[in-house]
């Protein structure tokens, strides 16, 4: 066996009783987003991992950033045309993944990716900084670049062209994963982390608890 097989962490920082962690996910992933948040421990809280699959079922992960969130699900912003957005258009059906590695939690949300309105895209895109906001609309994300001087070169003229406001193309914008699972683990010792899953059943949050 190697010296990976070695590497061992144990979990002693908190534990999660299904007594009192909150009625509704969405209250209890505030909850400790805003610990997450309050603890200035993360280089990007907001960070995480976003899975997809294409008609094929083959699968698809990368790490993303959330911009927002409230009871109607969690937005992040992309290229419509990148490898995600080409899955979310097969298949809608998602999974995120929150790690906060330092305080020894993890968030499993299941849900189901639409676009949001153009106008909420056109809002973020505007808010954005002015070098990003010309990276979105050079970057054909996900397709092939035969050299890095073919997208500094695009930039450059793209510059040119749109010297101070440059708009939101069409094939980039925001989605909204509306969720209908939960789970939030909390690490314990001897790997008997405590797991609570929330589910989505006839419009209400049902709550139990899973083995480690």
């Amino acid at each position: 066996m190697s010296k990976i097989a070695d590497i061992r962490q144990e979990y002693i920082k908190d534990s999660l009783s299904i007594n009192d962690v909150a009625e509704n996910p969405f209250d209890q992933f505030k909850l400790w987003f805003e610990q997450t948040l309050e603890s200035n421990l993360f280089y990007d809280p907001t960070a995480f991992t976003l899975s997809t699959s294409d008609n094929d079922c083959n699968p698809h992960s990368r790490v993303v950033l959330l911009k927002d969130f409230d009871k109607d699900g969690f937005v992040f912003f992309t290229n419509y045309n990148s490898k995600k957005g080409k899955d979310i258009a097969e298949n809608n059906k998602v999974s995120m993944l929150f790690f906060w590695d330092r305080l020894e939690r993890q968030v499993r949300i299941n849900g189901n990716a639409s676009k949001i309105s153009p106008e909420m895209s056109n809002e973020y895109f505007d808010s954005r900084p002015y070098e990003s906001r010309i990276g979105a609309i050079a970057s054909n994300q996900s397709e092939s670049l035969k050299s890095k001087k073919e997208l500094e070169d695009r930039i450059e003229l793209l510059k040119k062209e749109y010297p101070n406001n440059p708009k939101r193309p069409d094939n980039w914008g925001g989605y909204i994963i509306k969720p209908n699972y939960f789970e939030f683990w909390q690490g314990r010792e001897s790997r008997l982390h405590d797991r609570i899953v929330y589910e989505s059943q006839n419009e209400k949050w049902v709550k139990k608890l899973l083995n480690p």
